[in-house]
């Protein structure tokens, strides 16, 4: 299910979303990546909803693994949460972010997938690809990944299959 705003997911239920967001930025190269994180920033200051940015701050080259770890660890320890981590294509991020327990990060590239993952996949990191998105895709990527609830139903019994392996292994 789609709730229609921001707002309406808030106060949808018993979740609260909180943001961890982590995004190593090299704006000289690619200038939407920093663009990326201050309106997926701008969005949630927009609708008040709290966030933890755990950066980067810096313009120089990061290891974009750090973030994606260190966001993905406090949706760990913070079930309700979901976190959003950006780098170039999002792919190392989102690897990055994977290898915590608990967590399924998903890269998105448009509004559907944002969508798709959240409602079949239960996902609790987005994983942003900062060269090839523009802002406002970001917006729409953003809004259907954190107003989108999980269907449950058969998708219940999958995600459950996916977490039973991440505690076993």
């Amino acid at each position: 299910q789609v709730l229609g705003s921001l707002k309406e997911a808030l106060s949808y239920g018993a979740n609260t979303f909180m943001f961890y967001t982590g995004a190593p930025q090299n704006t000289a190269r690619y200038p939407i990546q920093d663009g990326l994180t201050l309106e997926a920033l701008a969005l949630m200051k927009e609708h008040n909803i709290d966030y933890v940015d755990l950066g980067c701050y810096s313009k120089d080259s990061v290891d974009y693994s750090e973030y994606g770890i260190k966001v993905a660890e406090m949706v760990r320890d913070n079930e309700d949460y979901v976190g959003i981590v950006v780098c170039t294509t999002g792919i190392g991020i989102s690897i990055a972010a994977n290898k915590v327990k608990g967590i399924r990060a998903a890269l998105c590239f448009n509004e559907k997938v944002a969508m798709m993952t959240r409602l079949h996949n239960n996902s609790n990191v987005l994983a942003l690809p900062g060269a090839y998105v523009s802002k406002e895709e970001t917006k729409a990527i953003v809004h259907n990944f954190l107003t989108t609830e999980f269907e449950g139903g058969r998708h219940t019994r999958r995600v459950d299959i996916i977490s039973n392996y991440d505690n076993n292994r």
